[in-house]
């Protein structure tokens, strides 16, 4: 459950942000683009759900993931400015970035052409190396997370995935379904993730930027969960003849349920993509 996107508009929320816009719903909650009045500059203003915001447990995880996240500091990274709880919400600031998701982007334009696609990753794995060499993994690397702006490829939401249980979701079989579909194997048979889970999540990303269709589609978040573990990885190829071999390679290798050890990066695999 979201908040509706009218119900924060024209107030103010811990006597410092001034809610000007509605942007997103999301499933931990909704954002809005706000004023921050005490450094006079807008910010990207998320609000937790509220059953969120009533779990003394997802609090205390919100802001320790909070704190974490905004010690990252990248150009490839959505920084975090503020984080804290006012009355009924619970908040976070942000940079505030204008533009698209690649959600959006895949939705109307995709299959997107093989340098683009090799260039968006390009920037999200810059910013999962920041995050990764400061000890934090993300967890919920999916199109809905990687902003496209003036300056190029953002990741945003580090390490709030963490905060929310399995638990907190089962009633919401949208996020499921949309979370389930970037999952890890050993995301879905032991809920652990490192470093290995963003870069299979983002093998992923670059298989639907160059398909268009998502590597493991289904009905339900099980169906789904269940081919991550046992089904076998599609070649990009199969659905668009055009993608070059290396690009295959790439995306075979980030999947792989054994991570190899010297996987390229885009920029690297193949120099003749066009």
């Amino acid at each position: 459950m979201s908040i509706s996107a009218p119900s924060l508009v024209g107030r103010t929320i811990d006597e410092r942000y001034v809610v000007r816009e509605h942007l997103a719903d999301g499933g931990m909650g909704s954002v809005y683009v706000a004023l921050d009045e005490r450094l006079d500059r807008e910010v990207a203003l998320k609000i937790m759900r509220p059953d969120l915001a009533r779990d003394a447990d997802f609090v205390q995880r919100f802001r320790r993931e909070a704190r974490s996240a905004a010690r990252l500091t990248h150009p490839n990274v959505v920084a975090v400015t503020d984080q804290g709880s006012d009355h009924d919400y619970v908040f976070l600031a942000m940079e505030l970035v204008r533009g698209q998701t690649l959600r959006q982007l895949i939705r109307r334009d995709a299959p997107l052409p093989v340098r683009q696609a090799l260039d968006f990753t390009e920037g999200i794995l810059r910013a999962l190396d920041a995050a990764h060499q400061a000890g934090l993994v993300h967890r919920d690397v999916k199109p809905e997370n990687v902003l496209l702006g003036a300056h190029g490829v953002k990741v945003a939401d580090f390490g709030l995935a963490r905060a929310v249980t399995t638990d907190t979701l089962t009633g919401d079989s949208d996020v499921l379904l949309g979370t389930a579909a970037y999952l890890s194997p050993e995301q879905v048979e032991s809920g652990r993730a490192d470093e290995r889970s963003d870069v299979y999540a983002t093998g992923l990303l670059l298989f639907e930027m160059l398909t268009g269709e998502k590597a493991f589609p289904g009905d339900s978040p099980i169906h789904v969960a269940y081919q991550h573990v046992h089904g076998t990885m599609p070649l990009p190829s199969d659905a668009v003849p055009t993608v070059p071999r290396a690009v295959d390679d790439l995306v075979m290798r980030a999947t792989a349920k054994t991570l190899a050890t010297d996987l390229p990066t885009p920029a690297r695999c193949c120099t003749s993509c066009t």
